[in-house]
């Protein structure tokens, strides 16, 4: 799904920067799935391989991730190997808040899904009523890149619980739930580009979409085999999938970054 450009506003707040996010193609949307199946598998494997526990892992990731956004802050354009660090330790993160408030707290999976809707609804107001755009194509100032981090971080979030729920509470399993995912992905595509379903919100809802999507992968190769998964493990998995990873990040740059008009 291909999201399109805005008319050039004539004044924006905070800095002028080129686009600071890569071109919306078919790599895009496989690489947002890398990501999120290795910041599934990942987290699993720090918390139960290493023995961190959920906190430490939290800890650890999230600096990691605040220091990760500090470079793609002050980067002035789109930089592929900061930006989809970026979200691989945003996935990561959004997975061990959803697990921490599950399995730490006792928060049910219902709840969190709620709570986390609201609060990516709430972005998207804040965004709109401040920008009166939520397209990714005019990612150019400090303040609309705030924006986006924050909603990707609750779509990760959200997306971890919608998963969990669909596929361990309901019991659909990991490989159905892949499967509804990827046909829901598909039906906002075909809205899109068949009836013209909206360009912002198609994109959007594919990409919230993207991460129970890459975690029911995840877990469907890592999981043991009691639990009607592959049972490769969270090494295997993640090594897999980072390695692929590697290999096509660099196809999505944009040719013609977007500036200020």
């Amino acid at each position: 799904m291909q999201t399109y450009p805005e008319n050039s506003p004539t004044e924006y707040s905070g800095r002028a920067l080129l686009n600071k996010v890569p071109e919306i193609t078919l790599y895009f949307w496989i690489i947002k799935i890398l990501c999120t199946t290795v910041g599934e598998t990942f987290a699993d494997f720090l918390n139960v391989n290493l023995h961190l526990g959920l906190t430490n892992t939290t800890y650890l990731m999230g600096s990691l991730s605040i220091a990760t956004l500090l470079f793609q802050f002050k980067a002035r354009q789109y930089v592929a190997g900061t930006y989809w660090l970026a979200v691989v330790l945003l996935s990561i993160v959004g997975t061990l808040i959803t697990d921490n408030l599950t399995d730490n707290f006792g928060v049910s999976l219902v709840t969190t899904t709620i709570v986390f809707s609201v609060m990516l609804t709430v972005t998207f107001l804040a965004w709109y009523v401040s920008e009166r755009t939520l397209s990714v194509h005019t990612i150019h100032t400090t303040r609309r890149e705030a924006f986006y981090w924050s909603a990707i971080l609750f779509t990760f979030a959200l997306g971890t619980a919608a998963g969990d729920l669909v596929a361990e509470q309901l019991q659909l399993g990991y490989l159905l739930s892949a499967f509804i995912f990827a046909a829901l992905i598909a039906l906002a595509a075909v809205a899109h580009l068949r009836f013209k379903l909206n360009a912002i919100f198609a994109f959007w809802f594919a990409y919230i979409l993207t991460h129970p999507l890459g975690a029911s992968i995840g877990d469907f190769m890592s999981q043991p085999l009691d639990q009607r998964a592959l049972g490769l493990g969270t090494v295997v998995t993640s090594a897999l999938f980072l390695v692929v990873f590697l290999a096509i990040t660099r196809k999505d740059v944009t040719a013609t970054p977007a500036t200020v008009g």
